[in-house]
């Protein structure tokens, strides 16, 4: 019983994370799995058959607060589909450890980059209300999707900084989207392993309990999301980031370091982290009235109009009939 609660309350506190960043709650659950003794395979489908329910409650609780963009989870989440059922088939046959690594450090350094970016020049507006192109999108999907069902977690991590990367969507809007699209990648994903595993090793309470303590923290999470500052929440973003795949990298073959080292390594990017967050919470508070939530939604709303005027400018009247 005190598993149960335990692994309740680590869904409550992954969801509450992944919804109001857009990422960790695969990683995070997956990772508990494994510690108490679940195999890869049994432990991606267990948190795959819970995020059944809590993305489905995640997505309708950002839809209602507005968070969602409707365009890049259609483009988005056909792909992921796909990517998440082949990536439940390889796994439930081989393992994918070997491109962890590589992984890792693509992520981390797409990590390193938001959180430099939101903290010094915080959310460009120069590219915000572009569309992004479907052919952005599709392999964009198809290869987090994979990584997702691979790695128990990875749509979030995979996603969520490619898209703030583009710097055409706000933050909140990538998060919710990200998070309301993930609901077709774990269906999908649970599809693949029923099919290749059946039920095996699958624990239905531990499912039950992941699931419910989502559901209470969804809501919660989108609600944060539509207020937290974009700046803010981009420079929180890209420090979870670089943290879970600076830990992935040194956990890996490919790095051998004593444990006093890592320690070191953890420290040094929990000050930076830190240290970046104050910063950027400086600035805000400096040019509040520009930096909000709702003044960079109302800029993006201004350039999607504006293009709107544009493209009505330019279809030629139609000639009167005789």
């Amino acid at each position: 019983m005190r598993t149960i609660v335990l692994i309740g309350f680590v869904g409550l506190a992954a969801q509450l994370v992944d919804g109001s960043l857009g990422m960790a709650y695969g990683v995070t659950t997956t990772t508990l799995l494994l510690a108490i003794g679940s195999n890869p395979a049994a432990a991606s489908a267990t948190v795959h058959l819970a995020e059944i329910g809590t993305t489905l409650v995640s997505g309708v609780s950002h839809w209602r607060f507005g968070n969602v963009d409707w365009k890049v989870v259609r483009r988005i989440a056909i792909p992921g589909a796909i990517g998440a059922f082949l990536g439940a088939t390889v796994l439930s046959n081989l393992s994918t450890e070997a491109a962890a690594p590589l992984m890792a450090i693509i992520l981390l350094l797409l990590g390193l980059y938001i959180l430099a970016r939101f903290t010094f020049v915080g959310i460009s507006r120069e590219h915000l209300g572009k569309p992004l192109r479907k052919r952005f999108l599709s392999p964009l999907g198809l290869v987090a999707g994979f990584v997702d069902a691979t790695g128990g977690g990875g749509w979030g991590p995979v996603g969520t900084p490619a898209i703030l990367a583009s710097g055409r969507l706000e933050p909140r809007k990538v998060i919710g989207s990200i998070d309301t699209s993930e609901f077709i990648i774990a269906v999908a994903a649970s599809l693949g392993f029923l099919v290749s595993l059946g039920s095996q090793g699958i624990n239905f309470a531990w499912v039950g309990a992941i699931l419910v303590g989502g559901i209470i923290a969804a809501p919660i999470a989108a609600w944060l999301v539509r207020h937290v500052p974009p700046r803010l929440l981009g420079a929180s973003v890209g420090g979870l980031i670089v943290l879970t795949n600076a830990r992935s990298l040194i956990r890996s073959d490919l790095v051998d370091l004593p444990s006093p080292a890592q320690t070191s390594i953890y420290v040094a990017i929990v000050v930076v982290w830190v240290a970046a967050f104050a910063y950027s919470l400086r600035e805000y508070l400096r040019d509040r009235e520009n930096e909000s939530s709702d003044a960079v939604s109302r800029v993006r709303e201004e350039q999607a109009r504006a293009e709107q005027d544009d493209t009505q400018t330019t279809v030629p009247a139609a000639t009167p009939t005789s």
